[in-house]
């Protein structure tokens, strides 16, 4: 995520900012322009660019709880922004502990958003695509009759993203990731894996283009409830640091698939912070490690020159996290296999390996 600039005063601003501490502007995010805009209020919700006067935006319905910062435009019928406009359950709202969820949630949603837009990825909501379109639950856990806690569970469907809204607490989360042995968990990391399901049905299943990831993947016919049972009954495969990104990944194609495109937007969205900050990386008498972001991340020719860049800065920050007496930041390694895995994501992404095709679902869910 880079720095923004007020675009009233040149003060530096940053992604979730409400308002700029020098001007005084009201600040919202303006999905279309890809930008955090200033702006000043006409009547009633309307808003004005102030560096465009003759433009009128109105915030999401979200902003009245200070859940979302972004704009829509006025002839929009939807009241909400372009990533708030995907959700249909949201968490209880009727309490201070709900509200702030709520807000973290939708903190990791945009961001996730950011980067589908700057990436120009599908993401159709159910009203374009009634029974395929991209659409989350954000589910709380239930109490069971004797008392016991029976969490939400995280998941994807057919375009239908399930998050279990108490990850959003820091110790829910960490004892969700100590439980399942997992060297990285968060909010983010969750929208980013769902939606890499999500974006497999997309650019891969309905372009009905399967051999080449199947050739580095894997059979994705292979019956993935009983991988899934035998992955938590057996734990993962022998060697699968070999082959992948994450012991989770090795259970099935999907989520192989899915855990690669998460640690894509991990690399470029990560290496564009680091470029917006001037981050470099001369490592004194060991000028193999250096590296130098020079580059926009999100329009890099290749995975190549994404990970010369983001394997020294990530072993850097690695280094500085446990100078720190913290985990390691990016606690994965990239062997041959996965990088291959990540270039055909690469080209994936960026439509280089075959033209998109619009694709509708039927009421059944099958592409059409």
């Amino acid at each position: 995520m880079r720095i923004f600039d007020c675009d009233h005063c040149r003060q530096p601003v940053y992604f979730d900012n409400r308002q700029c501490v020098s001007c005084h502007s009201r600040l919202g995010f303006h999905p279309a322009r890809l930008a955090v805009v200033a702006l000043e209020p006409v009547n009633g919700d309307f808003w004005r660019l102030r560096a465009s006067p003759e433009k009128q935006v109105r915030f999401c319905a979200n902003s009245n709880l200070d859940i979302c910062n972004w704009l829509a435009e006025l002839n929009d019928e939807n009241a909400y922004c372009v990533a708030c406009r995907h959700n249909r359950l949201i968490p209880n709202t009727g309490n201070d502990q709900g509200i702030e969820r709520w807000r973290r949630i939708s903190q990791a949603q945009r961001h996730l958003f950011y980067s589908l837009l700057r990436l120009r990825l599908p993401h159709p909501d159910r009203q374009s695509d009634p029974a395929g379109g991209l659409v989350f639950d954000f589910l709380e856990d239930q109490i069971a009759g004797d008392g016991s806690l029976i969490p939400a569970m995280t998941g994807h469907e057919e375009g239908l993203i399930a998050i279990r809204v108490a990850e959003a607490d820091d110790v829910t989360r960490e004892q969700a990731r100590a439980s399942m042995d997992e060297p990285y968990r968060t909010l983010l990391g969750h929208f980013r894996h769902e939606v890499g399901h999500f974006m497999w049905d997309r650019l891969v299943r309905d372009r009905i283009e399967v051999d080449s990831f199947r050739t580095l993947f894997g059979d994705e016919r292979d019956d993935y409830g009983q991988a899934l049972q035998r992955h938590y009954e057996q734990g993962p495969i022998l060697d699968w640091q070999d082959s992948f990104i994450s012991a989770y990944a090795s259970v099935h194609p999907w989520e192989d698939f899915a855990e690669c495109f998460a640690h894509y937007l991990h690399i470029v969205d990560t290496l564009e912070t680091a470029r917006s900050y001037g981050m470099s990386i001369d490592p004194r008498n060991h000028q193999e490690m250096a590296a130098e972001i020079d580059f926009d991340p999100y329009r890099a020719k290749d995975a190549e020159q994404l990970l010369k860049a983001w394997i020294p800065i990530s072993l850097a920050i690695n280094a500085i996290q446990r100078s720190m007496g913290q985990p390691d930041f990016y606690p994965f390694v990239l062997t041959p296999v996965v990088i291959a895995k990540l270039d055909y994501l690469h080209d994936l992404l960026h439509g280089d390996m075959y033209p998109v095709c619009a694709v509708q679902h039927d009421a059944s869910g099958q592409a059409s």
